[in-house]
C-alpha cells in the first residue's frame, strides 16, 4: 500500500501479470472472464486495474483487457472469441504443407518473407505454419481504439507486453504510459524498457512462438515470442509501481502420488521428439513463475522483518541507497497465484481423442498435425496443449479457468478490495 504526501493512504496500484502458453491461454481467458463479470458486481464499482503486463497469448490478452476493462460484456466476448476457434480456420494447412514443412524443419525451404495482407497487418518472416487466420482474431477482438481512450485518460497507467528481438536475442517491453515514456531500467542488460503507442505488431510479436510462428515485424527490427527470456513479466509489473501483483499460471500442480505415477511413463516417452518439445516448452513458458514468485516473496519477508527490528523507516533509509542504483524502490508487494487445478496436457489429449473427425483434406491434415503433435505419453500431451486452438479443447480451459475463479472468489474480491 503506497502512502500520499500528506501520509495518508492511497489506493493500492495493483497489477495483473498475464503468462504465454498458445492454446493454454484459454484457461487465462476464463479466469479474466470471471475478474471482468463478476468480481465489479462483488465490488460494487469498475475492477481497479492500475498496470497490465503480458507476455505471448498473455499479450495479446493485456491489450484486450485494457481495451474492454469498463465494458460490461467484455468477458462474454472474450470466451466467445476462444470458442469460435478451430484447427481449420487458425492455421492455413493444404497438402502442400505435407512436404514444406519436413524441408523447413531441414532448413531446405526457408519460406522468406510474407509481405502485409493489409495495411494493419505487419510483415513477417515466415513459420512452419501460416497463421493469418488466429492474426485475424487477434487484430478484431482487441479494442485499440478503447486501448488508446483508457491509456491516455489514466484509467490504466501501463500496458506493456513483451517481445524477443530477434537480432540481439534481448527481451524488448514495449510500455503504453499516458505521458508516452518510460525511464530505463537499470541492472539488466537483457531486458530493456522501450514506450510505444501498442499496435497490432506489438501483440503479434509477443505471441510468434519460435519457429513455428513466423515473426512480426515491429518499425524496422524483426521479433518473436518474449516467452524465451520472459514468459511470466512479473518485474515489469513491479518496476512500473505496482504493489500489488495478480498473476494467472498456466500448469497444474501434480500431487506427490500423480508424480511417481508419471515417471515410468516419462521415462518411456523419452525418445519421442514431440514429447521433448513439449517439455522444452514447458521449461521456456511455464517454470520461471514459481521461481520468480519466490524471489518476490523472500524480499518482501526481508521487508518485513526490517520493518519489525528497525521501524517503519527501515525501507525509507535502504531506498536512498537502492533507487540510486536501480531507479525502483523496494516496498512490500502482495500477490495473489491463480493456477489450473487440473492438467492441461491431459486435458488436451482426452479432447483430441474425442474430437470428431473433420470433412475434406484441410480437416484431414489439421487432425494428423494434432496427432503428431500429441505423440509420446497421452496423459501429458504437453506440445498439443499449446497449438490445440480449437474449441473441443479451448471451451474446456475456459470452463475450468471460471471454476478455479469462481473457488477462489473471496480471495479475489479481498485482493481488489
Amino acid at each position: 500500500m503506497q502512502n500520499d504526501p500528506d501520509g495518508a493512504a492511497a489506493s493500492p496500484r495493483i497489477a495483473i501479470v498475464l503468462s504465454g502458453g498458445g492454446a493454454r491461454g484459454a484457461y487465462e481467458a476464463g479466469v479474466l472472464s470471471y475478474l471482468l463479470d463478476e468480481i465489479p458486481k462483488r465490488l460494487g464499482r469498475p475492477l481497479p486495474i492500475s498496470i497490465l503486463t503480458g507476455t505471448s497469448v498473455g499479450a495479446i490478452h493485456a491489450c484486450y483487457t485494457a481495451g474492454g476493462i469498463d465494458e460490461p460484456d467484455a468477458g462474454a466476448r472474450l470466451i466467445k472469441i476462444w470458442e469460435s476457434l478451430t484447427l481449420e480456420n487458425a492455421f492455413d494447412i493444404g497438402i502442400d504443407d505435407v512436404f514444406k514443412i519436413p524441408l523447413k524443419l531441414l532448413g531446405l525451404f526457408g519460406g522468406g518473407m510474407l509481405k502485409s495482407a493489409g495495411a494493419r497487418k505487419p510483415d513477417r518472416i515466415a513459420g512452419l505454419l501460416d497463421t493469418r487466420g488466429l492474426e485475424s482474431v487477434v487484430i478484431g477482438a482487441v479494442s485499440w481504439r478503447r486501448l488508446r481512450d483508457n491509456v491516455d485518460s489514466g484509467r490504466i497507467s501501463a500496458v506493456a507486453v513483451a517481445a524477443t528481438e530477434i537480432a540481439t536475442g534481448r527481451t524488448v517491453v514495449f510500455i503504453d504510459t499516458p505521458s508516452g515514456k518510460v525511464d530505463q531500467w537499470a541492472r539488466d542488460r537483457f531486458v530493456i524498457a522501450r514506450a510505444a503507442k501498442l499496435k497490432p505488431a506489438h501483440a503479434l510479436a509477443s505471441a510468434a512462438l519460435p519457429l513455428v510462428f513466423p515473426a512480426v515485424r515491429v518499425k524496422e527490427t524483426y521479433y518473436c515470442d518474449g516467452g524465451l527470456r520472459l514468459n511470466t513479466p512479473l518485474a515489469p509489473a513491479l518496476r512500473l509501481g505496482a504493489d500489488r501483483v495478480f498473476i494467472v499460471g498456466l500448469r497444474s500442480q501434480l500431487r506427490p502420488s500423480e508424480e511417481e505415477r508419471m515417471t515410468t511413463r516419462r521415462e518411456t516417452a523419452y525418445t519421442s521428439a514431440t514429447y521433448l518439445a513439449g517439455k522444452a516448452l514447458n521449461a521456456l513458458m511455464l517454470d520461471r513463475v514459481e521461481y520468480d514468485l519466490d524471489q518476490m516473496r523472500l524480499f518482501n519477508a526481508i521487508l518485513e522483518d526490517g520493518m519489525k527490528a528497525y521501524g517503519p523507516e527501515f525501507i525509507t533509509r535502504i531506498n536512498e541507497t537502492i533507487v540510486a542504483h536501480r531507479a525502483t524502490p523496494y516496498r512490500v508487494v502482495r500477490d495473489l497465484f491463480l493456477r489450473p487445478s487440473e492438467d492441461l496436457g491431459k486435458i488436451a489429449a482426452e479432447c483430441l481423442a474425442h474430437k470428431p473427425r473433420g470433412s475434406g483434406v484441410k480437416g484431414w491434415l489439421s487432425r494428423r498435425m494434432a496427432q503428431f503433435a500429441a505423440k509420446g505419453t497421452k496423459e501429458e500431451a504437453d506440445l498439443l496443449s499449446y497449438l490445440f486452438f480449437d474449441r473441443c479443447y479451448t471451451e474446456h480451459l475456459v470452463e475450468l479457468g471460471r471454476k478455479d475463479a469462481q473457488e477462489s472468489v473471496d480471495e479475489l474480491v479481498s485482493f481488489f478490495s
